[in-house]
């Protein structure tokens, strides 16, 4: 089953975000080679920085969310149902969100078919292969075989919901809490989750020493 933030039928004008990203990669791109250029700022400080919120500042943000919501039932709870008045309660500003649940009985997924649309004030920057035309385009057809090829295999019995984004409204994947992971402060738990998992192509796995203690 199959769930869609907008209909795939809308003119790809209302989807501002599909004309107006070549312009920006494009006036990034230039900026960027002019700082360089001038000597202002070097290619490897320009790649420590992307990396840095590609993989730390972004993700990190989402992640203490998830923690949040493992830690403390009612919090989750508001979360599920008024997402922007629980990321106010962090300090997070964002009104066009909406959090999705995995369950033992449900996976979520998230795409953006028409260009990229994604929360980046939780989540940092985007990874690539979730611009990319072929991500895009078999999430919606075939979840099942793209989450395979990230290594996610669930079983038969899991229904799998992609959730398709737009300028007007995106989705963040709320990860199941793995066992063996009671005793976790919250800062622990953030630690474990990834921005794979909040977009839905990966689970969250508890720590080594957990999953020994729990054998």
């Amino acid at each position: 089953m199959h769930e869609h933030g907008h209909e795939h039928g809308h003119d790809h004008g209302d989807h501002h975000h599909g004309r107006e990203l070549p312009q920006t990669e494009l006036l990034t791109a230039a900026l960027e080679s002019l700082l360089v250029e001038k000597g202002l700022l070097s290619s490897d400080a320009i790649d420590r920085i992307v990396e840095r919120y590609e993989k730390d500042v972004g993700p990190m943000i989402g992640a203490r969310v998830v923690a949040r919501a493992w830690a403390d039932p009612a919090f989750k709870q508001r979360l599920l149902s008024t997402p922007a008045s629980a990321l106010a309660e962090l300090g997070i500003r964002m009104d066009n969100l909406v959090v999705v649940e995995n369950t033992p009985a449900i996976h979520n997924a998230v795409v953006c078919t028409l260009c990229s649309c994604y929360p980046w004030q939780v989540l940092g920057l985007s990874p690539a292969w979730y611009k990319d035309l072929a991500y895009r385009s078999r999430m919606v057809i075939e979840p099942r075989a793209v989450l395979r090829e990230f290594r996610l295999e669930l079983d038969e019995s899991v229904e799998v919901r992609v959730w398709d984004s737009s300028a007007e409204q995106r989705y963040m994947v709320l990860p199941a809490r793995p066992a063996g992971t009671e005793g976790l402060t919250e800062d622990e738990l953030a630690a474990l989750v990834s921005r794979d998992a909040m977009i839905g192509v990966a689970k969250v796995s508890a720590p080594a020493l957990a999953r020994r203690e729990g054998a």
